[in-house]
């Protein structure tokens, strides 16, 4: 994949990443402001904090392989496997660009 695609496809990536990550932020300033204590009544809002924790930290494990990503176009070796050091598909990467692996092996490790 040329570089400059990579980036622009990364940039993007983080971008998305990024503005999920502060309107959640957001949210969750906005519901935590009169949120009742635990036990109390009306206390449904638990389950949509550990709902939020989640999102949360998923979105912190995907900006996280974005700077992968990015780590790896520095270094050159962007659309390549990072255990066989096979190139990764142009069409996974566009669909996936923090794709580390192929198709293959990722299956491989079950996901």
């Amino acid at each position: 994949m040329d570089p400059e695609r990579a980036r622009q496809l990364l940039a993007t990536e983080r971008e998305r990443i990024e503005s999920e990550l502060a309107e959640l932020r957001r949210d969750t300033a906005a519901d935590s402001e009169g949120q009742a204590e635990p036990g109390e009544f009306d206390s449904e809002g638990l389950y949509e904090d550990e709902l939020d924790t989640g999102l949360s930290e998923d979105l912190s494990e995907q900006l996280a392989a974005v700077e992968r990503a990015e780590a790896r176009l520095a270094e050159g070796v962007y659309g390549r496997s990072v255990d066989s050091g096979e190139p990764i598909p142009d069409e996974r990467l566009e669909a996936l660009p923090t794709a580390e692996r192929t198709v293959a092996e990722q299956e491989r490790l079950g996901g």
